[in-house]
């Protein structure tokens, strides 16, 4: 582990994706206190910092484990930008869910977005994307199949995750990313679409 901390980011990736978690852990060790930083000053809440905090290391790892990470030597700054995704993300969802229409009435049916035909129709769309996923999800062992449900369908932090679980966030993570690379195997298995619109 100690020979592991004196690696550049670009070492520590190349071993992570040959399989050395522990290169991972030391990626994440280096980076998590200035990236929740960041994350906390542009939000301003813990809760919502921890949970893009944990998001964002998902989606590095999901995206270094499709090979489309690029060795640049500035891993710091990809995974701030992802980080950064993450936090417009949730700013374009606060703003949604704040929205008031100005209209005098009590309610107007141009200005309500759930009757749109866009939105029915992606709610349909969405609607067999998740029951395909569930499909998926039942086919996957016992400790995965857990913690997708607790982040997906109850919405638990990974750090909450971990707590109930009795195991730590990495482990929690690494569990999280062995359930999306085994849905996506058994998805192209099945030829199933996994796309959300």
């Amino acid at each position: 582990m100690e020979n592991l901390k004196q690696m550049t980011d670009d070492m520590l990736v190349t071993l992570y994706l040959k399989g050395n978690n522990s290169a991972f852990d030391v990626l994440m060790e280096c980076h998590k206190d200035r990236l929740f930083n960041y994350i906390y000053f542009l939000v301003r809440s813990r809760e919502v910092a921890e949970d893009i905090f944990q998001e964002t290391f998902v989606k590095a790892i999901v995206t270094m484990q499709q090979g489309r990470y690029q060795k640049d030597g500035k891993f710091g700054a990809w995974i701030t930008r992802i980080a950064h995704n993450l936090v417009i993300d949730q700013f374009r969802v606060e703003r949604n869910e704040n929205l008031i229409s100005n209209d005098e009435t009590d309610f107007d049916i141009l200005n309500d977005a759930k009757l749109s035909e866009g939105n029915i129709e992606n709610r349909m769309v969405n609607e067999q994307v998740l029951k395909d996923v569930r499909a998926l999800i039942d086919e996957l062992p016992d400790c995965q199949r857990e913690v997708v449900f607790m982040r997906y369908y109850q919405d638990l932090s990974f750090k909450d995750i971990a707590d109930m679980t009795g195991v730590s966030i990495n482990t929690a993570l690494g569990r999280m990313r062995y359930a999306v690379m085994n849905m996506r195997r058994i998805a192209a298995e099945k030829s199933i679409s996994l796309v959300l619109e």
